[in-house]
């Protein structure tokens, strides 16, 4: 079967651009992974946390009485979390599905947390997500980029991934690499450094999740199911509290960091810039308004800048000019939907 005639049924014209650079950088991470109960418990709305019977799976609901979550059971200082997850279909406006770390439950003011954040839809429209990095309770320096995917995240399993060692982040979607965030002494206690807790969340965000709250979750077609399998943990368990780390924590730095998924191939790394030059509409680094000199993580790409606005949005009208007709005819599309959505 001709694969590119196969794939155009299921995703936008425009996604097949990315598609030889994405099979080039793919190739499966040697990735363990752990039954629900080896791992995790349900954080809230209990009933709505259903696990598969050989607890290897696990599905979060959300209807009109509750959404619904899990937690890793352990926190972690540094590591590699990773789940294959399946989105709700149809009509998604108002939902939001997040997978991420977190310790805010523990250091309430100083928290840090590195987000996966999935936001839904009116029917027709692509589901939107987002990443976003606190370091030390900073968030009144959230670090946002949002962006469309190349695929539609509700009709397959796809692997997503945050690695977070001392000294970068790499956010993984399937084996692409779409943001990666390295240490510099600039930063300070903006990078994540107190050990922290997966999380993974579906619950109704009416209020902003969708065109600012303009369109609210429609329970007609609840009940909304994520589906969560091949749940991987890779870390050192430690205790928050503990000041000293322990020797097996420095053994666990090093594998992690030695690991096939701790470093960015030099495909990868071409996979990640198409990825983020034809699907991120907003970057902080790029939005002067609230920050005026760029954080100090932030690598500006003088070609990259005149894309976006100053608000940190892409500019659909300077991407049109820079390409020939048919990408040109690509921007409209995406242009589009864009204004429908926002």
């Amino acid at each position: 079967m001709d694969i590119s005639r196969s794939l155009s049924k299921r995703i936008p014209f425009f996604s097949l651009l990315f598609l030889p650079l994405f099979y080039a950088a793919h190739a499966e991470f040697n990735i363990a992974t752990i039954p629900f109960n080896k791992g995790y418990y349900p954080l809230f709305g209990d009933n709505n946390v259903v696990r598969s019977s050989d607890d290897k799976s696990v599905n979060l609901v959300l209807n009109q009485y509750t959404g619904s979550g899990f937690k890793s059971s352990d926190l972690y200082n540094h590591g590699f979390f990773s789940a294959k997850i399946k989105l709700p279909s149809d009509y998604t406006a108002g939902i939001v599905v997040a997978f991420y770390t977190s310790n805010g439950d523990i250091f309430e003011k100083t928290h840090d947390e590195l987000d996966f954040e999935f936001l839904g839809n009116i029917r027709g429209k692509r589901w939107r997500f987002q990443t976003n990095v606190y370091g030390n309770g900073s968030t009144s320096r959230g670090r946002e980029e949002r962006y469309y995917l190349w695929f539609d995240p509700s009709k397959e399993f796809h692997r997503y991934s945050i690695l977070w060692t001392n000294s970068n982040i790499i956010f993984y979607i399937d084996e692409v690499p779409i943001r990666e965030i390295v240490r510099s002494e600039a930063m300070g206690g903006d990078f994540p450094s107190k050990p922290m807790s997966l999380y993974a969340t579906i619950w109704d965000a009416s209020n902003w999740a969708t065109s600012g709250g303009k369109y609210k979750v429609n329970y007609k077609y609840s009940p909304f199911v994520a589906k969560f399998t091949d749940l991987a943990l890779h870390g050192c368990a430690i205790d928050p509290i503990q000041e000293v780390l322990s020797t097996s924590c420095s053994q666990k730095d090093d594998q992690l960091e030695s690991a096939d998924y701790a470093s960015i191939t030099p495909k990868q790394r071409s996979a990640m810039k198409k990825f983020r030059q034809k699907y991120m509409y907003y970057s902080y680094c790029y939005d002067i308004i609230r920050y005026p000199i760029a954080p100090p993580e932030c690598v500006i790409d003088p070609v990259e800048r005149r894309q976006f606005k100053d608000t940190g949005r892409l500019d659909f009208s300077a991407r049109r000019h820079r390409h020939d007709k048919r990408k040109d005819q690509v921007s409209r599309m995406r242009t589009y939907e864009d204004q429908d959505e926002d």
